[in-house]
């Protein structure tokens, strides 16, 4: 049987979704009032959204009391959030080629998704390659380059080398020679505690932006949702140390704790780009701010 993205998005949310309707299906048709408006900030603080989102949330749907319907208005406050994000971070560019770094504190998928971003744009038609620059993991490339073989794309690393700069350097200059669209780039996984390794991530992306400027650069995070608001930590200090473009928000399919997606935005300002909710080449699904709100909110009916 052959699953859509948003069928596959729909099944990732399962358990964020059963925590949020065991809460809100109390407040199913009920206006919005001062004993509902506090059963539903317990609901959206169990379901991570965080203080910050959940006290902007509250503080709107009070100016609404006795009015409207909660968990419509809660709806339209949800996706008013996060799809603000879509049209402030759509990419804007004449260039044609991208170079993509993924980075990410080890054991969030990182490597996985490197791959599972390549068999995505290889299916839209365009060349991708990938360059294995995580230079401390030993089995680091040699995953990749199973992966590589597996979506038949190519693959670029240099296991001799323990330079990681050096490696995505020749990586690049073999994608600039053979027009490659797109160069995903596997680093090493690292806590965002280490200085000398974060450090390591900000020259790579330096040797990006001052010797291949015809590359369109984007850096995006991996982040493991089941973390929660600890995502966030990670999150802020790797933004400090490089402009980070986009979140990929891995094992989805496996936590209730779905809306960290929103203060990922509303406190960082960064995006989700993709949602891991698997470990085949084909569980990535491409962000989508209604289809993300109607799947956490879906009451089972009316799913379309």
């Amino acid at each position: 049987m052959v699953f859509s993205s948003l069928d596959k998005l729909f099944g990732s949310l399962k358990r964020t979704r059963e925590t949020l309707s065991s809460g809100l299906k109390n407040l199913k048709g009920k206006k919005i009032s001062a004993e509902s408006i506090e059963e539903l900030e317990t609901v959206l603080l169990i379901s991570d959204l965080g203080v910050y989102c959940t006290d902007e949330i509250i503080n709107k749907l009070k100016k609404y009391s006795n009015k409207s319907n909660l968990l419509e208005m809660l709806r339209n406050e949800l996706l008013e959030m996060i799809t603000v994000m879509d049209e402030e971070n759509s990419l804007q560019t004449n260039r044609k080629a991208r170079a993509i770094m993924i980075v990410g504190v080890n054991g969030t998928g990182k490597t996985t998704s490197v791959a599972k971003l390549a068999a995505y744009y290889s299916n839209l038609g365009k060349s991708v390659m990938l360059i294995g620059a995580d230079t401390y993991r030993a089995a680091a490339a040699e995953q990749l380059r199973q992966w590589s073989v597996t979506a038949n794309i190519q693959f670029v690393s240099n296991e001799s080398s323990g330079d990681p700069s050096a490696v995505l350097f020749d990586g690049l200059k073999s994608a600039q020679a053979k027009e490659i669209d797109i160069s995903l780039i596997d680093t090493a996984g690292r806590l965002h505690t280490y200085k000398n390794l974060m450090a390591e991530i900000e020259k790579m992306h330096r040797v990006v932006s001052r010797k291949f400027p015809d590359f369109q650069l984007e850096t995006l995070l991996t982040l493991d949702a089941n973390l929660g608001q600890n995502s966030l930590i990670q999150a802020r200090k790797f933004h400090e140390q490089v402009p980070v473009d986009g979140i990929i928000l891995t094992k989805m399919d496996g936590t209730a704790k779905g809306g960290i997606v929103f203060p990922i935005y509303k406190e960082l300002g960064i995006p989700v780009k993709f949602i891991g909710i698997g470990e085949t080449l084909d569980d990535l699904v491409k962000y989508n701010a209604e289809d993300y709100v109607n799947s956490l909110l879906y009451d089972g009916e009316n799913k379309e």
